[in-house]
């Protein structure tokens, strides 16, 4: 027996001792193919899969075609390196922009069809680009903190070197070793030394711009297989000073003491651990191709480094994070500075679907977005979903209502989205999202169908457009965009929430209290903030109810506020439409009057204002031809404004836009509580309306006490329904019992939606 075990023992050991022979001639292998070029976006063997593979994969072979449609004519067109003086829009900002795109096309298209003329391209333009570099001066436009060279700005500097590093990583071999030389030597390290080392106040941050900074100097460093350069990108400029009161052009602070830079500490900072981004989705969009693109690279360079797993695979999270803050036609929604109009269809999401679906698991519903979007990168990850998408496994990507945290460890406030028919309701209650947040806690926006119901402003800034203050961010992004009065939330005063200034904002976050989607006939999202003023604390719950009478859910919004002293509160309601009719008298005014002095308000005309009494006032209005309804409980000397952007914009900045505020003068708490319906459509060919009066017959305060609140909601079907939340307990445990005019209500958790006894 001894024998044989002796036996046993020796054979497992040779068979050990193969397979760890095979492991370890598989990981040699890996450990080749990284080591040569490409290794960036695309891998040796991943060029090989898509040659191996064009002419079958429609929608990669689209994508190649038109690619090599656009640059082939380019190549005929020649290039220009022109000397950088413009700002965003301008000719010169607008040809290295284009430039550094071109390349990175080339490039690729040199590795999958192997035509030398496209290396060619790349390696004339890089030379043009080493010649001219080291003779320019820093950018003459001083609007930026920090300036680039190519650029006004480090940020676009920083692009160019991230889409370049592509393109070189794809040339690498078709250059001789004095080019290869030449070009390390005068332009790359020289270019990624200024964006670091020379702009430590741009590389040594957590923000957006160090972002792009950090991955441009980690992917050309990658290129050239320079550790010291990957040490930088990964962990910032070290034993650098700073002062901690110094702030970007949007009133930002650069740095706070103690704060880790560097790649890994703005993949941890930033990212909730839902993947939510804190500047919001406008700039998560324009951070996730940075963010996935450097991860994608070292993935496939430095696959030690694991860099998809940490902090939990966040920024895989960060795809799926990013989608579900769009709408249903895939425009994101309007989160802090935020254009609209951005959409899945940038080319940012065409590299973040992508990578995501490779990198991620092969989810099939990223398949659905790519189709969608009909273009794919063109490297490993594309090649992926595009086999992916001919084998048929595409299914659809169902967006649902969903809470995304904010905040580093996800305690510091979330974005709510209650999904309910065709209804998208957003609803605001985050951290304060660097310097490009906004001073709106509580706020809320509202979409049907894709379409902005009642809106959110977003930025004021005519992305490279050069008329409009060149292509950069108005003065009234500041003066308006940003004011809480832009927003959908409570005003105190006539001041903005934490006086309008980030060094008090950028301090607090609103806090989560509910958030409940379980059942389809009633969805809710409830949060709370007690800091945007001293003294006064903000508790709003919105909900969304289906109605089994009537086709379209509504919304039910009930904002509470108290306060240690009297104030004036303004709720302004940004609908979007004509107004069909108010069933309540207003005055409109011989002519606009400027609503205020300042914090937004001074871009604010009023056109017609009306004092109401106990009881309820409606707005019907008109919008893509669907009817829609507001409903507010008024109490007695309420004031109701109409009013309009544009007061004070002697450039014709603002859209002219209107809003309805409801005002509430010397009181202490005031309770606010509304209903918005979607109830009917008109036909411009027929001629017809059909629902165009409100369902709500009457809404009606119940009872509202420092524990619960109780609402009354009587529809025009003779039905009438009760919704009761607990104002200070949310457990869901929690059992609760109330008397209301002599009705006895009992329910488990922190809220009820019943029918009325």
């Amino acid at each position: 027996m001894a024998f044989q075990s002796r036996i046993l023992i020796l054979l497992i050991s040779l068979f050990v001792f193969s397979c760890n022979k095979e492991a370890s001639k598989a990981n040699m292998a890996q450990e080749q193919d990284n080591a040569g070029h490409p290794s960036l976006i695309l891998t040796k063997q991943g060029v090989k899969e898509i040659r191996a593979n064009l002419g079958r994969i429609p929608i990669f072979d689209k994508t190649l075609a038109a690619t090599k449609v656009e640059v082939d004519a380019e190549i005929q067109n020649g290039f220009d390196v022109p000397l950088p003086k413009d700002y965003s829009g301008g000719y010169t900002h607008e040809t290295h922009k284009k430039n550094y795109v071109l390349m990175q096309k080339a490039g690729v298209l040199y590795q999958i069809l192997q035509d030398e003329k496209y290396a060619q391209f790349v390696k004339d333009m890089l030379f043009e680009y080493a010649k001219e570099y080291p003779k320019w001066p820093i950018h003459p436009k001083p609007r930026s903190y920090a300036r680039g060279k190519l650029f006004w700005q480090c940020l676009n500097d920083s692009n160019w070197l991230v889409y370049t590093s592509q393109a070189y990583d794809c040339i690498y071999d078709y250059l001789s070793e004095d080019e290869r030389n030449t070009l390390e030597n005068d332009l790359f390290r020289p270019f990624a030394d200024h964006i670091s080392k020379d702009s430590p106040q741009f590389f040594n941050r957590v923000h957006n711009h160090a972002t792009w900074g950090n991955v441009a100097v980690g992917m050309i460093a990658l290129a050239m297989d320079d550790d010291v350069l990957l040490d930088r990108a990964l962990n910032g400029v070290k034993d650098v000073n700073f002062d901690p009161n110094e702030k970007d052009n949007d009133g930002g602070y650069i740095r706070k003491e103690g704060q880790k830079i560097g790649f890994f500490a703005n993949v941890n900072e930033p990212f909730s651990p839902d993947g939510y981004f804190t500047e919001g989705p406008y700039y998560q969009r324009y951070a996730s191709y940075p963010f996935l693109i450097f991860a994608q690279a070292l993935e496939n360079k430095k696959p030690e480094l694991k860099v998809f797993e940490y902090k939990e695979g966040v920024l895989l999270k960060s795809v799926n994070a990013l989608l579900n803050l769009s709408d249903i036609d895939g425009e994101f929604f309007l989160l802090n500075d935020s254009q609209k109009g951005m959409s899945v269809f940038n080319s940012s999401l065409i590299a973040t679907v992508d990578i995501g679906y490779h990198f991620g698991g092969n989810d099939p519903g990223l398949l659905s977005i790519a189709k969608m979007q009909q273009e794919v990168t063109l490297d490993d990850a594309g090649l992926s979903v595009a086999l992916g998408i001919e084998a048929g496994k595409a299914k659809p990507f169902v967006k649902k209502s969903i809470e995304l945290s904010d905040g580093a460890n996800g305690d510091e406030g979330a974005v709510g989205i209650l999904r309910s028919g065709g209804l998208e309701l957003v609803f605001k209650y985050t951290a304060h999202g660097l310097s490009h947040g906004h001073y709106d806690k509580l706020s809320f926006a509202l979409f049907e169908d894709g379409n902005e119901v009642v809106q959110d402003y977003g930025m004021g800034r005519f992305v490279n457009i050069e008329q409009k203050g060149g292509g950069n961010y108005l003065k009234e992004n500041k003066t308006w965009a940003r004011q809480s009065i832009a927003h959908n939330t409570i005003v105190q005063n006539e001041a903005s929430q934490f006086k309008g200034k980030y060094d008090i904002g950028s301090k607090y976050h609103a806090n989560k209290y509910v958030f409940s989607v379980a059942q389809d006939s009633v969805q809710v999202a409830s949060a709370k903030d007690e800091n945007a003023y001293p003294g006064t604390k903000l508790h709003r719950t919105m909900v969304t109810i289906r109605d089994e009478d009537y086709d379209n859910p509504y919304v039910l919004d009930i904002m509470r506020v108290s306060s240690d002293t009297s104030n004036q509160y303004d709720l302004p309601f940004y609908f979007l439409g004509h107004i069909m009719q108010a069933d309540f008298e207003y005055k409109k005014l011989p002519a606009p009057k400027v609503l205020g002095k300042s914090d937004g308000y001074e871009h604010l005309y009023k056109e017609a204002t009306a004092t109401v009494g106990d009881g309820n006032i409606k707005l019907n209005w008109l919008r893509n031809n669907k009817f829609y309804t507001y409903t507010a409980i008024t109490v007695n000397k309420d004031e109701v404004i109409f009013g309009r952007i544009g007061a004070n914009d002697p450039d014709f900045n603002l859209r002219a836009e209107q809003t309805l505020i409801l005002r509430k003068k010397n009181t202490k708490d005031a309770l606010y509580v509304s209903t918005i319906e979607s109830h009917g459509t008109y036909s411009p060919v027929s001629e017809l309306a059909v629902n165009a009066y409100s369902h709500v017959k009457h809404i009606e305060v119940l009872y509202n006490s420092y524990e619960y609140t109780a609402i009354q909601v009587d529809t025009k079907n003779y039905k009438s329904k009760v919704f009761i939340i607990s104002n200070e307990n949310n457990d869901n445990e929690a059992t609760h019992k109330i008397t209301i005019n002599n009705n006895v209500y009992t329910w488990k958790g922190p809220y009820i939606l019943t029918d009325n006894k």
